[in-house]
């Protein structure tokens, strides 16, 4: 009875506690609504601005207005609602949607304060920009002064951390030049992807070279075998990356044609076959390397002079001339071989009517001393390329010459002065007039600048003072009336004449004259052809003539008064002159034996047209006559 009871009583307790759910869980609803009404509260307290006093700045004219303010009080634009909270716009119980309130997290979530956010760059350039204590202008964060006012920067800005080193970029002259650059290839974002040969990059420095005006890049190539027609692909030229210079196909020729580099167009045509007729092929082409250790040993042969004179000059002297071998050539390959050599425009009006050269059959025919004009760069180095040609066989490509001759008219200006002023004047006074010291000064002036610039036009001071550099005489046959391609005179020309190393004892001078030509503005060295390969080699000599085809004597330049009154004897002083048996007075100018360079270059040089001529006669000698007396028939006795 009493089990009956308590069980009735448990479930009675169990019914009403079931029955007591609801309202259990109101108070439970009730508790966490109380605890989200304080959260709330709490929130929207935190989220006022502490700085309730704090001025607000126009976005418009950057006026700082009062808090209270609607509208700007200098443009009337409305106060930005950017960074408010809209809780402090409206009440807090119209924000809570009701519906949604199912526990005290979920309500503490959905009840945090929502924001205005402004965008990324306008925050973060408001934040930065610092304001102006006079007129309140925002100014950019690293300005010093305000942009409105002049103001200084009450807080500078602190100086930014440097930032770390980069690498440079590699170029290609750096690529090219390294060490290990030779067997690797770089791409045009500078990272080395896979090997490339030698050759390869030799390739790209000769194009370079032809921009630059590099010959020895350009004689590089070829000599490791590269082909002079190889042209330029997409890739080679964003690797060089001057795209105002390099062009996809684009050859070795072209670009000496676009930048007119003349000698390095030879080179490059010399070793292409089948040329046009404007092809050159001097000696120094064909033989490069020997060419440039000549030039190299010309460099080394520069002394300098101590005492009164201090001058430049070579310490050795050396005379060009053709090779006899020449003859021995068959006609044709004779005729290809002179027209790839020599100027034949400058030859033709030296020999044209009256003839400046060659006029005296007795040194042309029987003495052998015909004279040929030499081809060489048509620039502004003329006169030492000439000079160093009529010497040596090579041109002045590295300005040597043209190096000592600045040096010499620099160091012993004084000398050199006192003889140019003395001959301006007289000169000056044959046409009546009388120039001043400061005149005198000026052109002085001018033709030291001409004679250290490249490429300048020298003028008759420059070849004296190049005879001093040689010590020796320096004969030029010239016209006296420069003409245009026209055939219209442009001006006189005064180089015509014999040039004397005056400031120099007789003693210490070579008396055999090198011998030039001046045509058309333009200088080129006149050698003989060696006469006979069988004479002694002592005893060769050409003779070149010391007067004109009427027998006056040539001009005799920058002698003093006394010296003009004997021309002749100062000529025969300085030079080895002599009178030939049909009365011609004329310069004796010695063959010695050629230097060992110099002999193999012009070797190579006559091996090529060997070749050519080899070639030309096919690879089977003809047939003697005398070989067809013999009969073939076995029962003859006549074999």
């Amino acid at each position: 009875m009493s089990e009956e009871v308590q069980n009735d009583g448990s479930r009675t307790s169990a019914s009403l506690g079931e029955s007591g759910a609801p309202g259990a869980e109101c108070a439970t609803l009730d508790a966490s609504t109380n605890v989200s009404q304080t959260t709330i509260s709490q929130m929207t307290a935190s989220s006022v601005p502490a700085t309730e006093g704090a001025k607000w700045c126009c976005d418009v004219c950057t006026y700082e207005n009062f808090p209270l303010s609607r509208k700007c009080t200098m443009c009337r634009s409305p106060k930005p609602v950017l960074n408010e909270d809209i809780f402090r716009l409206q009440d807090g119980a119209s924000a809570l949607p009701a519906q949604d309130v199912c526990g005290a997290e979920a309500v503490a979530e959905r009840l945090k304060p929502l924001r205005i956010s402004s965008p990324q760059g306008a925050s973060a350039s408001s934040v930065a920009k610092w304001p102006c204590p006079t007129c309140t202008y925002d100014n950019w964060p690293k300005s010093l002064k305000c942009a409105m006012c002049g103001s200084s920067n009450p807080a500078p800005p602190a100086a930014p951390a440097p930032d770390p080193p980069t690498p440079a970029a590699l170029g290609i002259n750096d690529i090219c030049n390294s060490q290990n650059a030779s067997i690797h290839e770089l791409d045009p974002n500078n990272r080395r992807s896979k090997r490339r040969n030698n050759t390869d990059w030799i390739w790209l420095q000769a194009c370079l070279g032809v921009v630059e005006g590099d010959a020895r890049c350009v004689e590089a190539y070829l000599s490791s075998g590269g082909d002079p027609a190889r042209a330029l692909t997409p890739q080679e030229v964003a690797l060089l990356n001057r795209s105002s210079a390099f062009d996809a196909g684009h050859t070795l020729v072209h670009l000496a044609i676009r930048f007119q580099r003349q000698e390095i167009l030879s080179t490059l045509l010399s070793r292409i076959s089948g040329g046009g007729p404007g092809l050159k092929r001097s000696p120094s082409y064909i033989a490069p390397d020997l060419a440039s250790a000549i030039r190299r040993h010309i460099a080394s042969c520069i002394r300098y002079k101590k005492g009164s004179f201090p001058c430049r000059y070579i310490n050795e002297f050396c005379t060009f001339y053709l090779p006899a071998e020449i003859e021995e050539l068959p006609a044709p390959i004779q005729e290809q071989l002179f027209s790839e050599l020599l100027d034949r425009e400058a030859q033709q009006t030296l020999e044209a009517d009256p003839p400046l050269i060659n006029w005296s059959l007795e040194l042309t025919v029987r003495l052998g001393s015909r004279l040929y004009a030499l081809w060489n760069r048509s620039a502004g180095d003329c006169l030492p390329d000439a000079l160093c040609q009529a010497a040596y066989g090579v041109s002045d490509r590295h300005n040597t010459l043209r190096a000592a001759l600045a040096e010499s008219l620099g160091a012993a200006g004084r000398a050199f002065y006192a003889r140019w002023a003395a001959w301006e004047r007289a000169q000056a006074a044959r046409l009546h007039y009388a120039p001043d010291e400061a005149q005198l000064r000026a052109e002085w002036a001018r033709l030291l600048a001409a004679a250290a610039r490249p490429g300048a036009a020298l003028h008759q001071l420059h070849v004296f003072a190049l005879a001093h550099v040689l010590r020796r005489p320096v004969l030029v046959y010239g016209v006296d009336v420069v003409n245009s391609f026209r055939g219209e005179a442009l001006g006189f020309a005064r180089f015509r004449g014999l040039y004397l190393p005056l400031l120099w004892e007789p003693e210490q001078c070579c008396k055999a004259p090198l011998c030039l030509a001046y045509t058309r503005g333009h200088f080129s060295a006149l050698v003989p052809l060696d006469p006979d390969i069988c004479r002694e080699r002592a005893g060769d000599a050409a003779f070149l003539p010391l007067t004109d085809l009427d027998g006056k004597l040539l001009p005799v330049h920058f002698l003093t008064c006394d010296e003009m009154a004997d021309e002749e004897g100062v000529v025969r002083r300085w030079v080895s002159a002599c009178v030939t048996g049909g009365g011609v007075l004329a310069a004796r100018q010695a063959l010695h034996a050629r230097p060992l360079l110099q002999a193999q270059m012009l070797e190579e040089w006559l091996n090529h047209y060997r070749r050519l001529a080899q070639q030309t006669r096919g690879p089977f000698p003809p047939r003697l006559a005398a070989a067809a007396e013999f009969s073939s028939d076995p029962d003859t006795d006549e074999e």
